[in-house]
């Protein structure tokens, strides 16, 4: 049996989260693991130009992103960079694979709340998300 979890604001209303991964695999299974916590998934973007477009389309209604660091073209520190500074107050949490402290080291300094690691675990990646957004 799948544990039940449901993370919401403190109004009661739903999070509203933009996925980016260029791996269509792992965009679909985060995009999975948030709605099974009741988590609005309001975009979906396969690379880091578009992740780019739509924060700025989407904002100011995105409560957090998450972030694949390893991407072609632009890679995830710089889509990192680019939301920040577009939005200071952005919930960025970076997606990544073990043995990559130093580019999570990087993200952090450059305002990334959080990360979380490759293979996705789904209790661990929603207790994750619980704690970065305080819910």
């Amino acid at each position: 049996m799948v544990e039940q979890i449901t993370i919401r604001k403190p109004d009661g209303g739903k999070y509203k989260a933009l996925v980016v991964d260029d791996s269509a695999f792992t965009l679909k299974q985060i995009t999975q693991i948030l709605m099974s916590a009741d988590i609005e998934v309001i975009g979906n973007a396969p690379n880091g130009e578009t992740a780019i477009r739509m924060y700025k389309e989407l904002y100011p209604n995105v409560d957090f992103v998450t972030l694949d660091i390893t991407m072609p073209d632009v890679d995830g520190l710089h889509v990192l960079k680019e939301i920040m500074s577009f939005d200071p107050n952005a919930k960025v949490i970076m997606v990544t694979a073990l043995g990559r402290e130093d580019i999570v080291k990087t993200a952090i300094m450059n305002g990334a709340k959080g990360f979380i690691l490759k293979p996705l675990d789904r209790l661990k990646v929603l207790e994750r998300i619980k704690a970065i957004l305080g819910a």
